[in-house]
């Protein structure tokens, strides 16, 4: 086989245990009387079991087989519906989405599991993910008897759920969508017509029915995205009792063939060919100024779903490099540059081949830095029991979303182009597992809103929230845990580029806020590098967070000093090698060059 899942669950460890405060998260009150720090190591090793021997046998049969669409119809690998239905079964899939459901883990807890299964086949993992994403959102917005109908079996991955935004030729202008929703007799149930595209998971035959979220204007609503409404849409109509009846008119006109990720359906879906199409209001009607829910009901989902992908992005990658470390230690080629007469060696033992491997770790522990940092945000967010908690967690997760969104998903793709070099020539081809890394990860920065989206979003939005003092008070955060370091015994030199580094993004943000006013065009021209840029200032600071937990640990003479010592090179070559970024960056923004904006169109 090709795929070759090869995984760990010491950095998870080290995250929960020894750096984020599991123990407070563990000791809310959701979670105090049914789990505690010491059950920890037991899930991360049951769930990475069950990735291995049940999930990771599915990856090859993704990419060979793929989805099938034949006769109107979508067929998964057969494989998918033993794997799929064990995880649902086990409690490791969608019944965790529900924040009253008994026995759900904590999200630094589940997206571990979470991330071993997309490690294992990120074919698979989305329609894991989307039956919990849509039924969270169902019950967050929905009626009671909504909710009672719809949301229990999609949390036991019974039934699916797809959102579906995205429209033919419409790509990311939401608020440019045709498909329309008219009023019947009934004041909840619409007649939906329209056609979406690119819907992840929208046709597959893993489950029984379909439940689709689909944004639609309601007839006579406002134009743009304020006029849009969420629409509860079944591919297969549910009765009041709960018992399935006919079809609902959804039809599938076509499955995209795609680069990667072949065993994830992506679907165009037509809606209301026959004019038969219900779907039920989600929410409230339109206003009298014909302004829906429809929007501020999907952020819902699509928050939660942008730090799922940079998350996915991570989990690829992670395989890419693990593969190529091992490749790396068995492959025996060439002689030590300061002993040419000496034996062949190991090719880990050649200089840049360590560059290349130490960049994939260092950025690939700096993005899961990150990414739990989020994702501990929202157990606070969503458990919290201190009121301070959960409004200081609300402003942090919304400057980091849009760094683990877009950073996370562009090194995702960056990092497997490093461990393919590993590999050279057997890295080209097919019967070494990361080529198909790097054509299932390429997806993730396309997902949920282009990078230049959240770029743009950083820039435009989470700069000036609340007058500026939620980014003001992140900035704050890392630039007191520099000064309190400035002078450590182990980490000066380090601290002192971190300390740059900050003092350089302070600047820029004075001169990019001038362009918002002199010249609009140069925001989005560099919003991608602002971007980058924040999240290795970001990334900088939460490694040398980790690096100063691993140092206490080497003191004390810990057992695991191997784990410790690569955390301490982790931090060191990142905040020596990738944080001096910032300040280049800094320095070409400010030289304001206009090449990409004054060159004719004629002339590319």
């Amino acid at each position: 086989m090709a795929s070759k899942f090869i995984y760990s669950n010491r950095e998870h460890r080290f995250i929960i245990k020894e750096w984020l405060d599991g123990k407070k998260i563990l000791g809310l009150k959701r979670f105090q009387d049914s789990l505690s720090i010491e059950d920890v190591d037991g899930i991360l090793d049951e769930a990475l079991k069950m990735s291995r021997e049940i999930v990771a046998p599915t990856n090859d049969d993704g990419d060979t087989i793929g989805a099938k669409f034949k006769d109107g119809k979508v067929t998964v690998p057969p494989s998918f519906h033993r794997a799929f239905k064990f995880i649902q079964e086990n409690g490791w899939g969608s019944s965790n989405s529900d924040v009253d459901g008994e026995g759900i883990l904590p999200e630094i807890l589940n997206e571990a599991v979470r991330e071993y299964i997309i490690a294992a086949n990120p074919s698979i993992s989305p329609y894991v993910g989307l039956c919990g994403g849509v039924a969270s959102v169902i019950k967050e917005f929905g009626s009671a008897e909504q909710i009672a109908l719809y949301t229990p079996k999609m949390f036991e991955g019974v039934w699916e759920g797809t959102m579906c935004l995205t429209e033919p030729g419409g790509g990311s202008d939401v608020g440019d969508m045709t498909t329309k929703a008219y009023p019947t007799d009934n004041p909840l149930v619409y007649k939906v017509k329209g056609t979406k595209s690119f819907i992840t998971g929208g046709d597959h035959d893993l489950t029984e029915n379909i439940i689709h979220l689909v944004l639609a204007r309601a007839d006579g609503a406002a134009a743009g995205t304020k006029g849009l409404s969420l629409f509860i849409v079944p591919k297969v109509w549910v009765k009041e009792d709960g018992i399935l009846g006919e079809s609902n008119d959804v039809s599938t006109v076509g499955i995209e063939h795609k680069l990667g990720l072949k065993g994830s359906s992506t679907a165009v879906l037509s809606f209301g060919e026959e004019g038969q199409c219900r779907g039920i209001l989600l929410g409230s009607p339109p206003d009298e100024k014909g302004v829906g829910q429809g929007i501020a009901q999907m952020f819902k989902m699509i928050n939660g779903s942008r730090l799922d992908t940079g998350h996915s992005a991570l989990a690829v990658a992670t395989v890419a490099y693990n593969n190529a470390v091992h490749y790396a230690k068995e492959r025996i080629q060439g002689r030590p540059i300061h002993n040419p007469k000496g034996s062949r060696v190991p090719i880990i033992q050649h200089e840049d081949v360590r560059r290349m491997l130490l960049t994939q770790k260092a950025t690939l522990e700096a993005m899961r830095a990150m990414i739990f940092k989020g994702y501990y945000y929202l157990d606070l967010i969503q458990f919290g029991d201190d009121p301070a908690d959960i409004s200081a967690a609300k402003r942090s997760i919304e400057v980091i979303t849009p760094l683990i969104k877009a950073y996370c998903s562009d090194q995702g793709w960056l990092m497997i182009t490093e461990a393919i070099q590993v590999f050279a020539g057997y890295g080209f081809t097919e019967e070494y597992p990361v080529a198909r890394q790097a054509r299932d990860v390429k997806i993730y920065s396309i997902w949920e809103g282009t990078n230049f989206i959240q770029s743009m979003d950083l820039v435009g939005r989470k700069w000036s929230m609340d007058k500026g003092s939620v980014f003001k008070d992140w900035l704050m955060e890392m630039a007191t845990f520099v000064q309190t370091n400035q002078h450590h015994k182990t980490f000066a030199r380090e601290f002192e580029v971190l300390g740059k580094a900050l003092l350089a993004y302070q600047e820029l943000m004075g001169t990019v806020l001038g362009y918002f006013k002199e010249n609009i065009r140069l925001v989005p021209l560099y919003s991608t590098r602002i971007l980058r840029i924040t999240a290795e200032l970001y990334g900088g600071y939460l490694l040398m967070q980790q690096a100063l937990v691993a140092q206490d640990k080497l003191d004390q003479g810990n057992a695991d000093d191997e784990f410790y010592a690569g955390k301490l090179c982790s931090a060191k070559f990142y905040i020596l090698n990738i944080v001096p970024d910032v300040a280049a960056t800094v320095r070409i923004i400010k030289e304001a060059d206009t090449s990409a904006i004054d060159i004719p169109v004629e002339a590319f």
